[in-house]
């Protein structure tokens, strides 16, 4: 018996409602965890001293965080693949739903790497116990690089992808549960090739400097969500460069 299209619309706003509040939900979580986990360092809860444990819980604080910065800028992506698996009539809310862990799998990926990078920084005497630069020059040296890589290649070509996700889904379909999470995965490979450098700012001003946080995470939606995303992306580019090198001189 064929779908009316009064049908069809019912169940896609019911999917689409479920996969949006799962999102947000997580997102919610996420970003209570961080505001948790910021009030403990002021507490006097930050380390200096590296173990298994300490690594642990810097990475599972990495992961969070990426989850609570990037699942709003990733949102969009999510919710056209499962209006786009409910019009071929197929389920839609799980495979979504296997979309976005997808995607969190590419930065958990992401968060391993800082992770690493948080450790050798902190090795080398270039991070403070709260997670801040404690050089002038390293903190320039990072606005800089970012500023720079705003104006690459590999930047304009992941930074396409990221907004126009219609095309991705439709240039990288595959069928199936898997097919949906793999999806995820090289969705969110291209996120994590657009804004690797700016999450790499964090090691400036503070990894858990809950400010910095809501700043970078506002910037990124705005480039990949505005219309004049790429002109966002070049102007804060510049404006990077710019803090560097006040940065340096000071």
């Amino acid at each position: 018996m064929p779908v009316s299209v009064a049908t069809l619309e019912a169940v896609l706003k019911r999917d689409r409602a479920i996969v949006a509040a799962a999102l947000a939900l997580v997102a919610a979580l996420a970003w209570a965890d961080l505001v948790f986990m910021a009030a403990d360092m002021g507490d006097g809860g930050a380390a200096s001293r590296w173990s298994a444990g300490y690594f642990a819980a810097t990475f599972a604080m990495w992961a969070i965080m990426m989850a609570g910065m990037m699942i709003p800028s990733a949102a969009p992506a999510v919710l056209l693949f499962a209006a786009l698996r409910r019009h071929a009539k197929a389920s839609s809310a799980a495979p979504a739903l296997l979309f976005a862990c997808g995607y969190l799998v590419a930065w958990t990926a992401f968060s391993l790497a800082a992770t690493v990078a948080q450790w050798r920084l902190s090795e080398a005497a270039l991070l403070s116990p709260a997670m801040k630069s404690e050089s002038a020059a390293f903190a320039g040296a990072l606005f800089v690089a970012a500023g720079l890589f705003q104006f690459s290649g590999l930047k304009a070509a992941c930074l396409a992808k990221c907004r126009s996700p219609a095309q991705f889904l439709v240039e990288r379909r595959r069928d199936g549960l898997l097919g949906a999470l793999v999806m995820g995965i090289e969705h969110g490979t291209y996120c994590v090739g657009c804004c690797w450098a700016l999450m790499a700012l964090l090691f400036a001003f503070g990894v858990m400097n809950l400010l910095w946080v809501a700043v970078l995470a506002a910037y990124v939606l705005a480039e990949k969500l505005l219309p004049a995303g790429p002109a966002v992306a070049r102007a804060g580019g510049a404006a990077m460069m710019g803090l560097g090198i006040v940065l340096f001189i000071a």
